[in-house]
C-alpha cells in the first residue's frame, strides 16, 4: 500500500492548509456567533480551485478525486468544521448528477459548480424522512410531460444560498426505493422557498434550511438522468462516495482540538509545573493521538476506495467503518481536548467548546452512526465484508 501523496495531491493539501490559516482561522469563532454562511470562504475556495475537486475536467473541474477532497477538508476543519462543510457541500449535491446525470445535464451544471458560478443543496430529509429515506412523502406528479412538485424538506446544509438543489421525490406507485427519482430544480423556481431555518447546537456558519415545493413545474429534461425510479440509488450512492469526507472533517476537527490544547498544556502550570509534564495528562493526549492515526488511516483508505470506483453497495462497509470511527473519535477527542483545559475550556473564550458541539453533529449528518452499524453488519452477516 502506498502511503505518499502524489504531487498533485500534496499541492491541494498544502493550498488547504494555507487558506484555512490564512482566511478561515480568523472568522471562524465569528462565523459560529453570526450564523451567517461565509461567502467569502467559499470565495477563498473558489480562488483557488478547491471548488470542482470531484468533477472531471471535460465538466470544468480538476477531476483530483475525493480523497484530495477529503485532504483539503482535514485542513480547514482544523480550525472550523463549518468551513470544512462549505467544501463538503461543493461535491454533495453535484455528485448525483455526476452518477446519474444525462450528458446535458453534466454539461449544464457542473461546470457552474466547478467554477463557483452556482451553488447547490441535496435534499433528502423530510420531517417524517431520516434515517429512512425510503419513506420520503415529497411527490412528484406528471402533468404532461412537465411533473408537479410538491413536499417539503428539511435540515438542507447550504439551502438558504443555493442556486439549485437535488432533490428526491416519489414518481411511482411503487413505495418502496424504486418508486423514487432524482430532480435538478433551480432555487427560482415558483413554488420553491426557504419556509425558515434552523438554531442549532453547532456548525452555525452554515445554515440548514426548511425547504418547501408548493406546486414547483419541473421539466422532464430536469429528472436526473431521463429516467424514472433511480433517485434513491443515486442518493445512497453519493452518500456512499462523501461518507470519508464527513470522517476527514471529523480527523481535522480532532486535530485542531489537539493541537490547541497540547499548547495550551505546554503553558499552563499546576502543582510548580506545566500540566503537558502530568502523566495524567500526558496519557490524555496519547489517546487522542492514537485515535487520530487510527480514525485517518480508515479514511484515507476509505477516500482512496471511492477513488478507485469501489463505492457500491458491496464496498458500503468499509466506507460507514471510516465515517462512524472518525466521527465519534472526534466527539471523544474534542471532549478530552477542553477537559485538558478545565473550566477555561468551557468558555467562549478558547475554540474547545465550539469544536466540541460541531463534532457532535458529524455523529449524526449522513447517516447516523446507528445506521452505520447497520450497514457495517449487514455487510458481515451477507459475507460482503470478511475476515479470513
Amino acid at each position: 500500500m502506498q502511503f505518499q501523496l502524489s504531487e498533485e495531491q500534496r499541492l491541494i493539501q498544502e493550498t488547504a492548509r494555507r487558506i484555512a490559516k490564512e482566511r478561515v482561522a480568523p472568522r471562524a469563532a465569528e462565523m459560529d456567533v453570526s450564523e451567517e454562511y461565509p461567502h467569502d470562504i467559499f470565495e477563498a475556495f473558489r480562488e483557488v480551485g478547491l471548488l470542482g475537486l470531484t468533477i472531471p475536467e471535460a465538466y470544468g473541474g480538476s477531476g483530483a478525486g475525493v480523497f484530495p477532497l477529503a485532504l483539503a477538508v482535514e485542513e480547514i476543519a482544523k480550525y472550523c468544521c463549518a468551513s470544512g462543510l462549505v467544501l463538503l457541500l461543493s461535491a454533495l449535491p453535484t455528485q448525483p448528477i455526476l452518477i446519474g446525470g444525462s450528458e446535458e445535464q453534466k454539461q449544464t451544471w457542473l461546470p457552474k459548480s466547478a467554477r463557483g458560478e452556482a451553488k447547490g443543496a441535496f435534499c433528502l430529509t423530510e420531517p417524517n424522512s431520516g434515517s429512512d429515506a425510503s419513506a420520503l412523502e415529497t411527490r412528484a406528479v406528471r402533468d404532461g410531460d412537465d411533473y408537479i412538485l410538491n413536499g417539503e424538506k428539511m435540515f438542507i446544509s447550504g439551502g438558504t444560498v443555493a442556486d439549485f438543489v437535488v432533490a428526491f421525490a416519489k414518481t411511482g406507485s411503487d413505495n418502496g426505493t424504486r418508486g423514487i427519482s432524482g430532480f435538478i430544480v433551480p432555487t427560482d423556481s415558483p413554488g420553491f422557498s426557504v419556509a425558515g431555518t434552523d438554531r442549532k447546537m453547532g456548525v452555525r456558519g452554515v445554515p440548514t434550511a426548511n425547504i418547501v415545493f408548493k406546486d414547483v413545474r419541473v421539466g422532464p429534461e430536469q429528472l436526473i438522468g431521463g429516467e424514472e425510479g433511480h433517485g434513491f440509488n443515486h442518493a445512497m450512492l453519493t452518500l456512499n462516495t462523501l461518507r470519508p469526507v464527513v470522517g476527514a472533517r471529523g480527523v481535522g476537527l480532532a486535530e485542531g482540538a489537539m493541537t490547541y490544547a497540547l499548547e495550551f498544556a505546554r503553558e499552563r502550570k499546576a502543582f510548580g509545573k506545566p500540566i503537558a509534564e502530568l502523566q495524567a495528562i500526558q496519557f490524555m493526549f496519547a489517546d487522542m493521538a492514537i485515535q487520530i492515526e487510527a480514525a485517518r488511516l480508515l479514511v484515507y483508505q476509505a477516500a482512496w476506495l471511492v477513488d478507485q470506483g469501489k463505492h457500491q453497495r458491496e464496498n458500503a462497509a468499509l466506507l460507514s467503518i471510516a465515517k462512524a470511527f472518525a466521527t465519534e473519535m472526534a466527539v471523544k477527542v474534542s471532549s478530552d481536548a477542553l477537559q485538558v483545559l478545565g473550566a477555561q475550556g468551557y468558555m467562549m473564550d478558547h475554540p474547545l467548546e465550539r469544536h466540541y458541539r460541531d463534532a457532535r453533529q458529524l455523529m449524526i449528518v449522513e447517516g447516523t452512526s446507528q445506521i452505520q452499524r447497520v450497514v457495517i453488519a449487514r455487510a458481515l452477516l451477507e459475507r460482503e465484508l470478511v475476515y479470513p
